[in-house]
């Protein structure tokens, strides 16, 4: 009896030994299982309609979207140290032209367009005009965007130069800040008097009861066309293509026009 005692504790040992190795096995399938990252660089204008595509092709493909959001020339900074990502879009496609010519990125798809824009605080208390040499007055508070950190400072400087005041801008700025993003804050929390800025950061819901736009004429602003760029260095090129179709899609002009990317002024 005691033989068979044992032979049965023996058995119980082998049964929990095979359950045990089977649990673990499970486990490491579900490890393996772990879903696929993409990584995109977005520009601060866009991250609006970028994330609600996210959301969308993270349910349709089952995997994970991290988005770095930040001034485009920092991001493009970026890039070119870190050489990994999926997909770029910065504020001007000035940019994506760059990292075609270094071979950074494969191909794009246009998804809509910026145009930078004179703003002030909401109802305009200075009475300040559409005058682009208001910004090297010296009786206003001016705002203004580094222009090698983010594609609105690379868009002001091009505008001044052909004012041929950029100089005159760049000394009497109080603050000069990294993306739209600061410049937007500035207006809002009454820190500036006059900026320039993507006209798109002026129609959402977050900055529109603080903000008004001045105009700037076609001779020194023009439309800027936003094209996604699937890097080349991309580990899920496949998801990333599915990712650009959809932006320029119907579906996703609808997205980047329901926050200013389209129709600009």
């Amino acid at each position: 009896m005691e033989w068979i005692r044992h032979c049965r504790i023996h058995v119980l040992v082998i049964l929990l030994a095979v359950v045990s190795a089977f649990v673990s096995g499970c486990g490491q399938t579900k490890k393996e299982e772990k879903k696929k990252e993409l990584l995109i660089y977005c520009g601060i204008t866009m991250i609006k309609p970028m994330s609600d595509i996210a959301r969308i092709i993270e349910e349709q493909e089952n995997c994970k979207i991290i988005i770095t959001k930040g001034g485009s020339g920092n991001l493009l900074k970026s890039i070119r140290i870190n050489k990994i990502g999926d997909l770029y879009l910065p504020g001007s496609d000035s940019y994506v032209k760059t990292c075609l010519d270094e071979g950074l990125v494969t191909e794009t798809v246009h998804v809509g367009y910026n145009k930078a824009a004179m703003m002030v605080q909401k109802g305009n208390p200075k009475r300040i005009t559409a005058d682009l040499n208001n910004l090297a007055s010296k009786e206003y508070y001016v705002v203004i965007c580094n222009p090698s950190s983010g594609s609105i400072g690379r868009e002001t400087k091009k505008i001044l130069d052909k004012k041929g005041i950029f100089q005159e801008v760049q000394d009497n700025a109080r603050v000069i800040t990294t993306d739209s993003k600061d410049m937007s804050l500035a207006l809002i929390n009454k820190q500036a008097d006059l900026v320039i800025n993507w006209y798109a950061t002026s129609t959402w819901p977050d900055n529109k009861s603080y903000i008004d736009v001045l105009p700037i004429g076609e001779e020194f602003a023009t439309k800027k066309r936003l094209a996604i760029g699937l890097l080349k260095m991309s580990s899920h090129q496949e998801i990333a293509r599915k990712f650009m179709e959809y932006a320029a899609s119907d579906k996703g002009r609808e997205l980047f026009n329901k926050y200013g990317l389209y129709d600009v002024k």
